[in-house]
């Protein structure tokens, strides 16, 4: 009878998680700078992800939303309130948003993407072995930014001299200028830092850029750089500068083209690792991951208003052209 009870035992840990595990459904916290309706949307993909894992919403776990609506310093506070509302995980987009979850937390299970290098940044020990609380995708900053910089020297033969835009009050953006910052420097390429910190920033910015004119522009992404785009694409027009951008969003918002990692794999991933904690995995035995499929979109639209050429063999490479 004892190895009966032992062997069901045993057989009771091997299944797969379910609801019965636990009482009512556990909480997730999700925290970003973003604004609430992007947050929502991101938790929706991550829903129907988790779904296929077979982890339902409402009945297996809920998200508790918190996002920052453009204002990085709330996101302490927010973080401090997803351990009051007892979160059983947190995920966290961006680096603000990561570093605000682990000042609050040592012990409960972190989830990051879009927050640059970790092991840089100091949010694992390497990829291989986090070694604390947090896991998630890295970043592969310097492979990409040598990717942008390649597409951009296509764009442009002859290409010498590349602003580059980035929030310098960002560590986790901060580390992709300073990946893209060593790879120019081995592809014979200057880079003009523009490091901002403020919306009103920008201005001298691209009062630098008119006295010095850069043969094209690589803009890092965030919160601050996000809400901000519209005046480098009016800038990158005006003065018929072709610039790249990170996430195809900003190509199909009038950016000239973007060259980054697939955003239906990243959700993908998070949420497979989200799935593997709330089974029961730790964040230290679960490796950081990084992206392995990426997508070039050009929009031709945008270079057609501002009168910059494209080439055909720029074009070729695309994955998606917008007209």
């Amino acid at each position: 009878m004892k190895r009966f009870l032992y062997a069901l035992c045993a057989l009771s840990f091997a299944l797969p998680w379910s609801s019965a595990a636990f009482a009512e459904p556990v909480k997730i916290g999700f925290i970003s700078p973003a604004a609430p309706p992007a947050l929502a949307a991101m938790s929706d993909v991550l829903s129907g992800q988790l779904a296929t894992r077979g982890l339902v919403r409402d009945r297996d776990f809920t998200f508790e939303l918190r996002a920052a609506e453009g204002k990085p310093e709330r996101l302490p506070a927010l973080a401090k309130g997803l351990m009051d509302a007892h979160v059983a995980v947190i995920l966290a987009f961006s680096y603000p948003a990561a570093r605000a979850a682990k000042d609050v937390t040592s012990t409960i299970p972190i989830v990051i993407f879009g927050a640059g290098e970790p092991v840089e940044t100091g949010f694992a020990a390497s990829l291989s072995h986090p070694g604390g609380n947090v896991t998630g995708l890295s970043d592969l900053s310097s492979e990409l930014s040598v990717k942008r910089l390649e597409l951009l020297r296509i764009a442009v033969p002859g290409l010498k001299r590349v602003a580059m835009l980035w929030n310098a009050d960002d560590l986790g953006m901060t580390s992709r200028y300073k990946a893209a910052s060593a790879a120019a420097l081995g592809m014979g390429i200057v880079i003009t830092p523009l490091g901002v910190r403020e919306p009103e920033d920008f201005s001298a910015a691209f009062a630098g850029m008119t006295g010095d004119m850069p043969d094209g522009i690589l803009m890092v992404t965030d919160i601050l750089t996000r809400l901000n785009r519209k005046k480098v694409y009016d800038f990158a027009a005006a003065h018929r500068v072709p610039a790249i951008y990170e996430t195809e969003d900003f190509a199909r918002d009038g950016g000239l083209m973007s060259y980054g990692p697939d955003s239906k794999e990243v959700l993908e991933r998070t949420a497979d690792l989200l799935a593997q904690i709330l089974k029961g995995a730790k964040p230290s035995d679960l490796p950081f991951e990084q992206p392995t499929r990426f997508r070039f979109v050009i929009n031709r639209k945008t270079a057609d208003l501002g009168a910059i050429a494209v080439p055909d063999s720029l074009l070729e490479r695309a994955d998606e052209v917008i007209e």
